[in-house]
């Protein structure tokens, strides 16, 4: 075990419960978890501090866009903003929201965001972020739970808050919108007892001399609704103390193992500020005084910003690096003979250093100018620091991406209950790779095992549901004191996933505790697990996976891979286009035939293979409400949906057999 330290041993089954492994820390907090500073008690300070050192730094910065072009980033200093969320907070305050009131915040990623956001750290009020893909439903779910009091809106978005303001104007009092707001649309607020400003005007409200309140670590900095694959939204409750803890690990961990940034990085901001992932990113940024800029908020134009920008940080989820990856490989398979050689022969030179042992940096440095510099320049040149999360990144994606991008990349694993990352592979360890890696220098970790999915955390492949421990975590489920008690036991929060620990020391996610059924043979089915053999298969983007317990085989809803089914299709002459191949019964006996000999090569067991597919033209969507805004699938609604599909599919399969 190189890289964690064990501090306490294993525990036997006793009383009903469990069996688990021992507890490891990383070996960068070997001699005890990471400590705040004496005297550091609100993010409020990271923004004053970085204000203070840093005045005229840029710190948020987006694109002028006209209806005829779109211009370079114009920017608004340390000074700019730290004085903008003084004012806001000072206007928060006037409208009778006091130190602890709920502030709800709604729209993508934009300066009014962190703004918003800072003007509540200010002045200790808790800011609750609004869904921007969870729709009205939601939003009307949120407000009333949280006893939201004020919103910031986005200007697109306050149609959605007014339809739903019937059902919540006990709490919500006052609008803001992050632009301009309209005659029409103050008089529709009015008649319901909501005041409506624009951004201007309420800024106007506000002042700089106001005095700031005390604040403390353990406040409740903000409460994070996590969409959940199933019931309503989880309101996460995240302390002041938790959110400075992760920040400075981050801090630390690039400190210990790559380069910590400083106020001539930048990082290019895309995923949502509404999750746990981004707002720790930027915060961090916020803390060393880095330049944070915004994308337009269209994924057609995501590469033409990032070149704009030219980051030397980027966050991103697999779904992103998967497309990049595509779009690269495409264009070196259409290259030429002679270029697709070089660049193989440069890719597998660097890849093997890389698995001597060589950083980085020293693996191929002459490659990285003379072949791999484009695909640099695709992440606008200056990137040094990639990181994932939010779901496992593809092992040959990642590979891609370590030997072609010239920079670090860490794949990560974390929850909203985590305060986001709570375990990170480190990127100069090659050998990390395909795993999460190791605790942040915040947490610790152990396994407990799943008797009932086979899973044993004290056998010599230690394997179970991956529990945490420490500064980082959340303080609970606000208002659901039983959902809290369920996942927080003894001090140990139970994320659901189940890991398993390699040699190294490193964790590697392999499966979802909860998703397990039983078919009626009597056989389990861990389904995540199938799943991710099943996307190993190069003709399909998605799959779902259903069992009914009253069946004995599986049947799944498979969102094909469009160029390699139309790719099919020319061989075999057919000229139907994409909709109607997805109907295709020859199209689909082809694609079930390759899923089933993808399973078996993964040694799937007989019951795991398929026995029917229907292909769906479209990729699952938020908007169909069957992926969370994290790509998740939701199951529950996934089969409200496909329920028809999967009745036809489990009667066209029983006839096949007969």
């Amino acid at each position: 075990m190189d890289f964690i330290v064990k501090v306490e041993e294993s525990r036997p089954a006793a009383d009903g419960r469990p069996s688990a492994g021992p507890v490891y820390r990383s070996i960068y907090a070997k001699d005890g978890l990471m400590e705040l500073p004496e005297g550091l008690e609100s993010p409020w300070q990271f923004l004053s501090d970085s204000a203070k050192k840093y005045p005229n730094n840029p710190m948020l910065g987006r694109r002028q866009v006209t209806e005829t072009k779109v211009g370079p980033y114009i920017w608004l200093t340390y000074q700019e903003v730290h004085d903008a969320a003084l004012r806001m907070g000072s206007a928060i305050r006037s409208r009778g929201v006091n130190p602890g009131g709920r502030c709800g915040i709604f729209g993508s990623n934009c300066p009014q965001w962190l703004t918003a956001m800072e003007a509540c750290n200010s002045h200790a009020i808790t800011y609750v972020p609004l869904y921007d893909t969870l729709g009205a439903n939601a939003v009307e779910f949120i407000i009333n739970h949280a006893e939201v009091s004020i919103a910031f809106v986005q200007e697109n978005k306050i149609p959605a808050i007014l339809s739903c303001l019937p059902n919540c104007s006990t709490h919500l009092k006052t609008i803001v919108s992050f632009a301009n707001i309209s005659s029409t649309q103050k008089e529709e607020a009015e008649g319901l007892g909501v005041s409506c400003f624009s951004w201007e005007e309420f800024s106007q409200l506000g002042n700089l001399d106001c005095e700031l309140p005390p604040k403390q670590r353990t406040d409740i900095c903000t409460i994070m609704y996590t969409s959940g694959t199933t019931g309503e939204p989880k309101g996460v409750i995240i302390t002041n103390g938790a959110i400075m803890a992760e920040v400075l690990s981050v801090e630390q961990i690039l400190f210990l193992t790559d380069k910590v940034c400083t106020e001539e990085d930048s990082y290019f901001s895309f995923l949502p500020l509404a999750h746990i992932y981004d707002q720790i990113m930027e915060s961090y940024c916020i803390y060393k005084g880095s330049s944070i800029g915004f994308w337009r908020g269209d994924i057609r134009f995501l590469l033409e910003d990032l070149q704009e920008l030219r980051p030397t940080m980027f966050c991103g989820v697999p779904r992103v690096y998967d497309r990049i990856y595509t779009g690269v490989v495409n264009k070196v398979s259409s290259g030429g003979a002679l270029r697709k050689t070089l660049f193989q022969y440069a890719y597998n030179y660097k890849l093997a250093n890389l698995e001597k042992g060589l950083p980085q940096e020293k693996a191929a440095p002459l490659l990285d100018k003379l072949v791999f510099d484009k695909i640099k320049q695709a992440l606008g040149g200056r990137v040094r620091i990639l990181l994932s999360g939010a779901a496992p990144l593809p092992r040959h994606v990642e590979e891609f991406f370590r030997v072609t991008a010239c920079s670090t990349l860490s794949q990560g694993y974390g929850l909203t209950e985590s305060c986001g990352g709570c375990l990170t592979s480190i990127g100069n360890v090659f050998p990390m790779m395909g795993t999460v890696g190791v605790p942040m220098t915040t947490i610790e970790t152990r396994l407990e095992s799943v008797p009932e999915m086979g899973y044993d955390a004290l056998s010599s492949v230690p394997r179970g549901e991956i529990c945490l421990r420490g500064k980082s975590l959340f303080s609970g489920y606000h208002k659901q004191q039983d959902l809290t008690e369920e996942v927080l036991v003894d001090g140990w929060f139970h994320t659901g996933d189940i890991g398993e620990l390699q040699p190294n020391g490193a964790m590697k996610i392999i499966d979802r505790k909860k998703n397990i059924f039983k078919l009626s043979q009597g056989e389990y089915v861990a389904v995540e697990n199938i799943e991710s053999k099943y996307l190993q298969c190069p003709l399909i983007t998605s799959i779902w996976v259903y069992g009914n317990s009253f069946e004995s085989f599986l049947v799944a809803v498979v969102v094909p891979d469009r160029k390699a089914l139309e790719d099919w299709a020319a061989e075999y002459n057919l000229t139907d286009d994409f909709k109607s191949l997805c109907q295709n019964l020859k199209a689909r006996k082809y694609i079930l035939d390759e899923l089933n000999s993808v399973g078996q090569k993964q040694q799937l067991r007989g019951f795991e293979l398929l026995k029917a597919v229907h292909l769906e033209p479209n990729p699952f969507d938020m908007e169909r409400d069957l992926i969370t805004p994290t790509f998740k699938l939701k199951r529950p609604q996934l089969l409200k949906y496909y329920k028809d599909r999967i009745d036809k599919l489990y009667s066209e399969a029983k006839e096949a057999r007969v």
